[in-house]
């Protein structure tokens, strides 16, 4: 049996999937050299055969990454350029890090973006190139493909946002409303060798999902892209330079991104690795639950939909476990990640005035409604970037937060309305109040989000 208080279990077994999904720690497990060897996962690079070795890169890691690479490359490195989330740069030696807007895009991004482009348009095969990638690199890398604009996709991004749409089919979208994403950066990387080096944010792990897929080729199309915006019934709101974008596209009258069958991506040196991802840091988190005497069980790394759904039927099998000790034993810690959404009814503000908190939030507070009652039972929720949608100005930004069978009842002995609060989409103010959230301050990585149930 745990001795730990739960919370403080939640908090050790969140903390350890949080340490897996370090993306320092990931790249120096990954790239090491000797000397003027690189071996990265297993290859092995001469920096001999090189004139230069260059390190690009864009997302929410971008940074550290970077970082890590400067430690690792020492005087090898000859320059780079990375971007990042705004207030997530950190000062290197040789590498640039440039700051822009997340999740709306903004000129910031696409000056960076075109500072990439000129750098990348210059290699050659005798250049070794690192792509570092994460979390968050879609709209922070934005070029805007033909006669589109910034606003183009700052509206678009926004409705995609709203829209409760998965990040695969928002990236459908994205990548064909760019011209650095959906490949077109290892195409203009050219012969240049090329290694990825990626920190997944998506279900499955798709390379061409990760970061909208800047170096690998795109099986999605214009029409899939269209598809998507009939689906949630955009096409009205879009922007129409958006919609004649996507529609020329369809009809063949502007180039497709590179495909997989191109044949000009097999003949080019190009290796991807995944360095971390949502199942290491379950399997991390789980580690930690047995080592507090806990009986782990990892139900998926795939879970999406409503995140006010999935979470009834986290605490749907959490009531198994108590009344059946199925499929686990108490006292158990039941593992899930994956990426939920939040869809806003129609003319819903995106961030309305009344409306704070994200996905984590939201999946916490209905998972209190679902154990109302229950005792010995916790909830926590946790968007592993640490940063869970919308804060209240001036307030800190929650990773997510606790839940438990009191929340509901303490909510409403402070005069609170938890169910206005679930329905309003407006979990931040009411977990405060209830010294709720989870506060882990900016990680500098993105792996999805974590959700554990501890059942004694």
């Amino acid at each position: 049996m745990p001795r730990l208080p739960l919370r403080r279990c939640a908090s050790q077994i969140a903390g350890a999937a949080l340490r897996a999904a370090d993306p320092r720690r990931a790249v120096r497990d990954t790239v090491r050299r000797r000397g003027r060897r690189i071996t990265v996962g297993g290859r092995r690079y001469d920096l001999g055969r090189f004139d230069r070795v260059l390190v690009f890169g864009a997302g929410k890691a971008a940074a550290p990454m970077a970082g890590q690479m400067e430690r690792t490359l020492g005087a090898a490195l000859t320059a780079g350029l990375v971007v990042t989330k705004r207030g997530g740069g950190l000062p290197l030696t040789r590498i640039a890090v440039q700051e822009a807007g997340h999740p709306i895009p903004d000129d910031d991004g696409v000056r960076a973006a075109a500072d990439l482009l000129k750098l990348a348009e210059g290699c050659t095969e005798r250049d070794l190139v690192f792509f570092l990638l994460s979390g968050g690199a879609s709209s922070l890398l934005t070029f805007p493909a033909g006669g589109l604009t910034i606003d183009d996709l700052q509206r678009t991004a926004a409705l995609l946002l709203a829209s409760g749409a998965t990040i695969h089919e928002m990236n459908a979208v994205r990548k064909h409303l760019s011209a650095v994403t959906g490949g077109h950066l290892s195409r203009l990387i050219g012969p240049a060798t090329l290694i990825t080096l990626a920190v997944s944010d998506v279900v499955g792990d798709s390379v061409d999902v990760i970061g909208s897929g800047p170096t690998v080729p795109d099986p999605s199309t214009y029409e899939d892209a269209l598809a998507v915006l009939a689906q949630y019934r955009l096409e009205e709101a879009a922007p129409p330079a958006v919609l004649h974008h996507l529609r020329e596209g369809q009809c063949g009258r502007i180039a497709e991104t590179p495909k997989p069958d191109d044949p000009r991506f097999a003949s080019l040196p190009r290796h991807y690795e995944l360095i971390a991802t949502n199942r290491l840091a379950l399997r991390r988190a789980a580690d930690r639950a047995k080592g507090l005497g806990f009986h782990p069980l990892t139900l998926t790394d795939a879970l999406t939909g409503e995140a006010r759904e999935a979470a009834k039927c986290l605490a749907a099998i959490g009531r198994s476990v108590r009344s059946h000790h199925q499929p686990v034993r108490p006292p158990a810690c039941l593992l899930a990640g994956g990426e939920t959404t939040v869809s806003l009814r129609p003319g819903d503000d995106p961030a309305p005035a009344a409306g704070y908190g994200g996905r984590n939030q939201e999946f916490a507070l209905s998972a209190a409604h679902a154990l109302q009652g229950l005792d010995r039972l916790l909830v926590l929720s946790v968007a592993t970037d640490g940063d869970d949608g919308v804060a209240p100005p001036g307030r800190p930004a929650a990773a997510g937060a606790f839940a438990d069978g009191t929340t509901v009842a303490r909510g409403r002995a402070l005069g609170l309305d938890p169910a206005g609060a679930l329905a309003r989409h407006d979990a931040y103010p009411l977990l405060e109040r209830l010294g709720d959230l989870f506060i882990t301050g900016p990680t500098h990585t993105n792996v999805m989000d974590l959700h554990l149930l501890l059942v004694v």
